[in-house]
């Protein structure tokens, strides 16, 4: 489970259960963890997917944005782009790929997530994405044959991820520049210092001790690709380590430090390139910190890491007139520019002379760096400019994906939102995680007994009354919907809790409620004094084939469709129906989503789960649809059966008799009246010329529910 999970479960026991309790319910689930291995993964805003090996890079790009983001409200995670599955698309609202080349994987979860109306960013820190520009790098020209043939085709990977990508965020101006060119909308966002870093770094500052007679200069490279910057240097430095005595040169990483360099070995300090969190305490050491860089292209897109690392030191920093750190440097207040060899030289001197001047620079570089580079100050605008890129998002609220009308009609509103640039989603209270598809397309599911959901909303709708509960308990969601598609009542007993808590749902005040049935927008306005939102229920066509009946050869199939074990659904009284007609001229034909057939029903062909892609061909098999209910919202079958050119005798509900007219488009029966059915059956069997008429108007009806023509109404539900 998700810490922010455990944190919240811990909370609540502790309030309702006390300390005790809280403690044994701990030790219990850290003991059943182990035995299972047991982890529910988190449904966050934000996913980064790293590419980037290198551990430097990373700590920068993805963690400190994580801990950046988690500072303005988003939730986060991040996985390896080698552990990259499509799938984790569902548990994000975005995703950040950093420095990420492309892969099948990478390329379908990119591909998945235009589709899903995800947005997906691109990150990088270097110019990295295309061979003209790594070309120009000395250390690259350097390469033989087999290692820049590698080396290249890691570049041109890169780039394909980044040209997928909706949006660039990057770290320098000079960065964000060459990225506009490929036609991208790209958001600097400059590399600060997390938590971690400021803690070591104010510690280092409290703990070091510096020798006043001495003054330590450091060079803390990076790459290997520094070696140029360090030649630029070299001849103020060795001219400053011939006239000041006093002078130690401390350098770390990947350095062939220069021959001119060998009479000074006894003042020259070695670091090795090792954990970072042992860099503050190096670099407070330091009176001056080193930061040449060669004018480039590729140079010129690199940032400020080392005036940060050594200002949070309050350590003052030398630094090429150049890029990012020309950006961040006031001359002689924060840091010191130098422009050539001569500044250089006299500008180290000048430090190494007056020690006031060093601290002075020091103290105003941190003052800086404490405001401006740390995560948990400076995340403020990336959050802004994610969250203004990312589609609407809208996640329904089910207690079960097993199909069924209710369900049905979620999903196709899914499907209408999706198609319409929203993030529609299902939220499933029970264990089922699968993602849903059909011949509208794919839902993505996430439930909640395996996830937990950290993730910020525009919308969420509760489906029926057992997910209001959620959907008013769920923090991060700005519009509260209830998907009423029933008198949910009136599915419980009397004497029940449960039937009260059913009513009580349409009571609420923080809810805005919405339906697909006349009837229940009239109840809810009424009863319950609610201001109600209507768009009609419509129909797929494409999934119910018309076909002319001729009923002049072979039996009569007649089908029954509803759940035995729903009272409301009065699916008894159509088998005491059918046991009165003629076993030589009807067939009979059961389809339920959940309850199989009693033992008494009188079934020639029984249908049971069918996926509701293949629902519409079991009703063009039929010729008449037998529908008994006694309580719906809104009555699906006998529409999905005029749509495929078939009959239908009902019991008249409210649920049906917004469309449904006795005599016109169908024929009515007085409920529990037996023989009245069995006559209106046998009508339709016999009479030609009122068949016809039932046809002609069902079709009007039916083209009228074209969910096509819907949309529009649809949309307006959720705004």
């Amino acid at each position: 489970m998700g810490s922010k999970g455990l944190i919240g479960k811990a909370k609540r026991t502790l309030t309702e259960e006390g300390i005790s309790s809280v403690a044994k319910k701990t030790k219990n689930f850290l003991i059943y963890r182990a035995k299972t291995g047991f982890k529910k993964e988190e449904m966050v805003d934000i996913l980064f997917i790293n590419g980037c090996a290198l551990s430097h890079p990373e700590r920068y790009r993805v963690d400190h944005q994580m801990e950046q983001l988690e500072a303005n409200g988003l939730s986060v995670d991040k996985v390896f782009y080698t552990e990259v599955k499509p799938e984790m698309l569902r548990l994000c609202r975005a995703v950040i790929v950093f420095r990420c080349p492309i892969t099948d994987e990478v390329k379908e979860l990119i591909e998945k997530a235009h589709y899903f109306n995800k947005r997906v960013f691109f990150d990088v820190d270097d110019l990295v994405i295309d061979t003209k520009y790594t070309d120009k790098i000395e250390y690259v020209q350097q390469m033989n044959k087999t290692e820049k043939t590698t080396y290249d085709d890691g570049v041109v990977r890169m780039g394909e991820t980044m040209r997928l990508c909706d949006f660039c965020i990057t770290t320098t101006p000079a960065l964000a520049r060459e990225l506009k060119k490929y036609d991208k909308e790209v958001f600097i966002n400059k590399n600060v210092a997390n938590e971690r870093m400021v803690k070591l770094s104010l510690d280092a500052i409290k703990n070091i001790k510096k020798d006043a007679s001495k003054v330590k200069i450091g060079y803390l490279s990076g790459s290997i690709t520094h070696n140029p910057d360090f030649e630029m240097i070299k001849p103020a430095l060795v001219k400053i380590m011939d006239e000041f005595e006093n002078v130690e040169l401390v350098v770390m990483g990947h350095l062939d430090l220069p021959k001119e360099f060998g009479r000074f070995e006894n003042r020259i300090i070695r670091q090795t390139f090792g954990d970072w969190g042992k860099l503050p305490a190096i670099i407070a050491e330091l009176d001056i910190n080193l930061a040449p860089i060669e004018e480039s292209i590729f140079n010129e897109a690199k940032s400020e890491n080392k005036w940060t690392e050594a200002a949070l030191c309050k350590v003052a920093t030398v630094a090429s007139d150049f890029g990012a750190f020309k950006d961040v440097i006031s001359d002689g207040e924060t840091g010191v520019l130098c422009k050539n060899g001569e500044e250089w030289y006299k500008k180290l001197k000048m430090l190494v002379e007056d020690d006031l001047l060093r601290n002075k620079i020091g103290e105003n570089a941190h003052k800086k760096a404490m405001k401006e580079y740390v995560t948990t100050y400076s995340g403020r605008a990336l959050a802004k400019f994610i969250k203004s890129k990312l589609a609407r998002s809208i996640a329904f609220v089910l207690p079960s994906t097993n199909v069924s009308g209710g369900v049905n009609v979620v999903l196709k509103h899914c499907d209408i939102l999706r198609q319409n640039g929203v993030d529609a989603m299902v939220i499933n209270m029970d264990n089922s995680d699968n993602n849903i598809m059909n011949s509208d397309g794919e839902v993505n599911v996430v439930s909640v007994e395996k996830h937990d959901i950290s993730a910020k909303f525009d919308g969420m709708v509760a489906t029926l009354y057992t997910t209001v509960k959620f959907i008013k308990e769920y923090p991060d969601v700005k519009q509260k919907y209830y998907l009423v598609q029933n008198f949910e009542t009136d599915f419980n007993e009397y004497g029940s809790v449960t039937k009260r808590e059913a009513n009580a749902t349409y009571t609420e005040s923080d809810v805005s409620y919405i339906t697909i049935s006349e009837w229940c927008k009239k109840w809810l306005s009424q009863d319950f004094g609610q201001k109600v939102k209507y768009a009609p229920n419509g129909i797929d066509l494409d999934k119910f084939e018309f076909r002319e009946r001729k009923f002049n050869s072979g039996k009569i199939k007649i089908l029954i469709e509803g759940n035995s074990d729903d009272y409301y659904k009065n699916v008894d009284e159509s088998f005491k129906i059918v046991e009165k007609l003629d076993r030589s001229k009807y067939e009979i034909v059961y389809l339920s989503y959940q309850g199989e057939p009693k033992k008494w029903y009188r079934v020639d062909k029984f249908y049971h789960k069918v996926p509701n892609d293949e629902v519409g061909k079991i009703y063009s098999e039929c010729d008449i649809l037998l529908k008994t209910s006694i309580l719906e919202s809104f009555s699906y079958p006998p529409l999905e059966m005029m749509a495929t050119g078939g009959y239908v005798v009902a019991v008249p509900n409210e649920g049906n008799k917004e469309y449904l007219k006795d005599g016109e488009n169908c024929l009515f029966y007085e409920q529990g009246n037996i023989d009245e059915a069995v006559e209106k059956i046998e009508k339709i069997a016999s009479d030609t010329e009122l068949r016809k008429k039932l046809v002609e108007n069902s079709r009007k009806i039916v083209t009228e529910r074209d969910w096509k023509k819907l949309e529009k109404e649809i949309l307006e539900l959720y705004k």
